[in-house]
């Protein structure tokens, strides 16, 4: 039999490790995804970037046409005049349409920017939790290992701002 007594505080801090252990995992998983969410938005706005662009470039094509026919039609005979007219009014349509897509795009590729910026915000928060919850973890693991009370209560406060952070993953109620 060992004459070695078992603190009692020491089961407190066991629980309070696991508590921290626990939470540092669940921040690590969130803060993964909230990463993830991150590069597919960003990947789905540059893909609605590039669609804007093809999209421009039609219109584009379509506004010089649009000018070609206006200069031919100040110097066409007025034989020529209802059929440029008519084939003008019908390029001025598209260029009119390609520009509501290009508006409904960009509309899209904003929306996908501002996820990523709300996904990257979470994921920093979450990533701040886990470095406190892990330094927490590593003061109480010392704070066990020397059975220094005061390094546990040091390794507690730390935890507990990771804690904070971690809550504040979900909800972002401090300013980054």
């Amino acid at each position: 039999m060992s004459d070695d007594k078992k603190e009692p505080w020491l089961n407190l801090l066991a629980l309070t490790t696991v508590i921290l252990a626990v939470c540092a995992t669940l921040a690590t998983f969130k803060g993964g995804g909230h990463s993830t969410r991150a590069v597919l938005s960003q990947s789905q706005a540059s893909d609605q970037w590039a669609y804007y662009q093809a999209k421009g470039i039609k219109g584009n094509l379509y506004e010089v046409e649009a000018m070609r026919l206006r200069r031919e039609l100040e110097l066409a005979p007025r034989t020529a005049v209802p059929t440029l007219e008519k084939s003008l009014a019908d390029v001025e349509k598209k260029v009119a349409k390609y520009e509501g897509e290009k508006a409904e795009i960009q509309k899209e590729a904003r929306r996908f920017e501002d996820a990523k910026a709300d996904a990257q915000k979470h994921g920093a928060a979450f990533g701040l939790a886990v470095i406190f919850l892990q330094i927490g973890i590593l003061l109480s693991s010392i704070a066990a290992l020397l059975k220094q009370k005061p390094v546990y209560y040091l390794g507690l406060l730390v935890g507990v701002v990771g804690i904070v952070y971690f809550i504040n993953g979900f909800y972002l109620f401090l300013a980054a």
